[in-house]
């Protein structure tokens, strides 16, 4: 049983929309950090948003700020990623993950890191026209 699983990816044209969704089982968001993360062709995997436990801190790579936003439904246990004004240079597998720590400003100092202890398999987004 996957404890993370993404959904939502595909093909989208520049400039366009898509929402990844995180969905997470047996692990509880109350108690987990959830970051986002994302491999582009020919790049090493890189950290692009991260919310902590309580869902009150978030933080952000510099290369989505103010174009991406993370968000959860505890009901639902998902987190999401709102994306918009996409570029091709965002064309990647993007992957959720997860971590037990209890420092409140992990998201802050380790969020956008590979800190994390449980991954996704990864949701392929295509930016092009």
């Amino acid at each position: 049983q996957s404890l993370l699983v993404e959904s939502g990816g595909g093909l989208v044209q520049p400039g366009g929309s898509l929402t990844l969704s995180c969905t997470v089982s047996v692990l509880d968001l109350r108690e987990h950090h959830i970051g986002w993360f994302r491999r582009s062709p020919g790049k090493e995997r890189e950290g692009i948003s991260c919310m902590d436990y309580t869902g009150l801190s978030t933080n952000y790579a510099d290369s989505v700020k103010g174009r991406f936003t993370i968000s959860r439904d505890h009901a639902k246990k998902t987190v999401y990623l709102q994306m918009s004004s996409l570029k091709p240079e965002d064309t990647a597998i993007y992957y959720c993950a997860a971590v037990w720590n209890p420092r409140s400003y992990f998201c802050q100092e380790d969020g956008l890191k590979e800190r994390y202890h449980y991954w996704g398999q990864g949701t392929q987004v295509t930016v092009s026209l």
